[in-house]
């Protein structure tokens, strides 16, 4: 009985980091790298915490669930996060002296962190109960090092053999355990998230609705009266000053054009489609605007890529996001464009520039109106893209570096 409530004890301390994070971090801090940061130090306390107390097997022996917090700190944080808390873990066994644990603990670090540093980036873009699986494979591997290397410093006695067997199952229950917990948890949080930004964005689309069209009435008046008062007989400089006028009041039309596509409810005739070949037509039209920018297209295309999409929405959203890919290269530069499918039955649309990039905290905002790295943009023309896209119950990631361009990855859902 000490035994299991010793390993119940070893189970709070994993609880601690996670309820600390989700209920007071991730609330609060939007930067990916101090939550990073953040969530290291909470997992290293996890780990200060679990080898102070330990399950005790008689005079020499002890266990404990350090590679759950070691695990997770580095599947989800990466590879500092995964050098922080393995130098901690080693500092830490020193501070009770060289003996063979203090080997047997180095020896198992050193086998084991490669091999978990390797499977992170799989992790990271894996669906969840895939992740589920690659931790509790990499915790069994943990502890099956841990007991090989333990059986060659010492002997084996078969007392010994039963506790760590329960250890084992006890490590793979509660890694899988924790692994479907954090990530509902993450998938809550997100979806709140999600909800908070539909509702805000349902307001202004209420709104879009209401004045628009009010809004265009005048606009368009106005602009006729300057039509008729530019006599051929004024002076150039007024008849610059009327053209001025008129060019911005189309500008100011074309967002309001963008307000009502956003305003609009995003439920379109969906239909059967080809995605390399609606592609390659967006290609077409985009080759004209691209001459001005000194623009090279790429594209390698794999066509049989069938989804359920609206022909006509799916090519605004691709050219949207190529216009802004072609202007981010004032000074020229090439566009690649892909279309292939996965393994997990999507097809993925990947457009990549050599333009400016953006940062990570720029990433965060894309898609948010009234957001645009451009001197006169609007942001409503990446809102509507996003909202597209969704539509169609498809994704759009972005990945990007100040100075060496951005990458799009659309992935739509694909049927036969």
């Amino acid at each position: 009985m000490d035994i299991i409530k010793d390993f119940l004890l070893q189970l709070t301390f994993m609880v601690i980091p996670i309820f600390i994070y989700f209920t007071f971090i991730t609330e609060r801090i939007k930067s990916g790298k101090n939550r990073n940061v953040i969530m290291s130090i909470l997992w290293g306390i996890s780990i200060f915490l679990c080898m102070s107390f330990p399950v005790s097997i008689g005079q020499n022996a002890h266990l404990d669930l350090r590679i759950i917090p070691l695990l997770f700190g580095t599947l989800y944080g990466g590879f500092w996060p995964g050098v922080f808390l393995t130098a901690l873990i080693i500092l830490f066994r020193l501070y009770f002296g060289i003996s063979i644990g203090f080997y047997n603990t180095i020896l198992v670090l050193l086998l084991s962190l490669p091999v978990i540093l390797y499977f992170q980036k799989s992790f990271a873009n894996s669906k969840k109960d895939k992740r589920g699986k690659i931790a509790v494979g990499l915790s069994f591997y943990y502890c099956f090092i841990g007991l090989t290397i333990f059986g060659i410093l010492r002997e084996f006695s078969i007392d010994y053999l039963k506790v760590q067997i329960i250890h084992l199952i006890f490590v793979l229950v509660v890694t899988w355990f924790f692994t479907m917990l954090n990530e509902m948890i993450r998938e809550i949080h997100q979806l709140r998230s999600e909800v908070q930004d539909s509702e805000k964005l349902r307001v202004i689309s209420e709104l879009t609705s209401v004045f628009a069209h009010e809004i265009r009435n005048p606009m368009q008046v106005t602009r006729g009266f300057l039509q008729l008062l530019n006599d051929p007989d004024l002076p150039n400089e007024k008849k610059e000053y009327i053209q001025i006028s008129i060019e911005e009041l189309d500008r100011a039309n074309g967002i309001i054009n963008d307000f009502l596509s956003f305003g609009k409810p995003s439920i379109y005739n969906n239909e059967k489609i080809e995605v390399g070949y609606q592609l390659e037509r967006v290609i077409n039209i985009i080759q004209s605007y691209t001459i001005n920018y000194k623009i090279e297209i790429k594209a390698d295309i794999l066509y049989n890529c069938w989804t359920y999409a609206n022909p006509q929405k799916l090519n605004q959203s691709l050219i949207n996001i190529l216009k802004n890919a072609i202007e981010s290269m004032p000074n020229g530069g090439i566009v690649w464009i892909t279309c292939t499918s996965t393994d997990d039955e999507y097809i993925k649309i990947m457009i990549k520039d050599q333009g400016i990039g953006m940062t990570k905290k720029e990433i965060d905002r894309l898609g948010y109106p009234f957001y645009s790295l451009k001197e006169k943009g609007t942001g409503l023309g990446m809102m509507v893209s996003f909202q597209i896209i969704h539509s169609f119950k498809g994704k759009i990631k972005v990945n990007s570096e100040k100075g060496i361009g951005t990458e799009f990855i659309i992935l739509l859902p694909q049927i036969t």
